[in-house]
């Protein structure tokens, strides 16, 4: 399926700080520009999230790791050619990403994307993109789009088409915190 005019819809709105409704690699999210953070700051009020919860970044290149984490451990690669399901992992010396993205502790989560759509739309606009689940916080993650609430559809800036029908079953990410001397504390499998 083609989706360019997806990907061009959405970098315009993501350019001028606004929010998506899309398909992730694992289910339906709501992103904007990560390096933003009055965006991060929409996400949250949509979300009702306070803002020490995090959320994840997504990028679509290990090398782009570089530009995030102030010095990442190159054996998560490694690691990460082990797993076999979409996996976000919180690094340890968060930078380049907006200030209300940063847990607490300096940790970033960030997941690389390996599906097409969402590999196309890190690349093209050359910057990090939130990737939180599209519910209200508490409620159930949506699986689906038809699960997506009234209250996040109205919320957002540009819905992506692509993949509206699609009925294969789709999971959050695992979870995994990578400390820096290269051990895994698996937070959710």
């Amino acid at each position: 399926m083609d989706f360019s005019q997806d990907v061009n819809n959405a970098l315009l709105v993501l350019q001028q700080g606004g929010l998506i409704l899309y398909p992730t690699d694992t289910i339906w999210g709501i992103g904007c520009d990560a390096t933003n953070p009055e965006a991060v700051k929409k996400i949250y009020a949509l979300k009702e999230r306070e803002e020490t919860k995090g959320m994840i970044v997504l990028l679509a290149d290990e090398r782009d790791l570089l530009n995030y984490v102030s010095q990442p451990n190159l054996e998560v690669f490694n690691y990460l050619e082990t797993v076999h399901k979409p996996t976000t992992v919180i690094y340890e010396g968060a930078i380049g990403v907006a200030d209300n993205l940063v847990h607490a502790d300096g940790s970033v989560a960030i997941r690389i994307v390996k599906e097409s759509f969402c590999r196309h739309l890190v690349k093209r606009l050359r910057k990090p993109l939130v990737s939180t689940s599209a519910n209200v916080s508490g409620h159930p993650s949506p699986a689906f789009f038809k699960d997506v609430s009234p209250h996040i559809l109205r919320g957002v800036d540009y819905i992506v088409n692509y993949r509206q029908d699609d009925n294969t079953p789709h999971q959050p990410s695992a979870v995994v915190k990578w400390h820096d001397d290269g051990t895994v504390t698996v937070l959710r499998p």
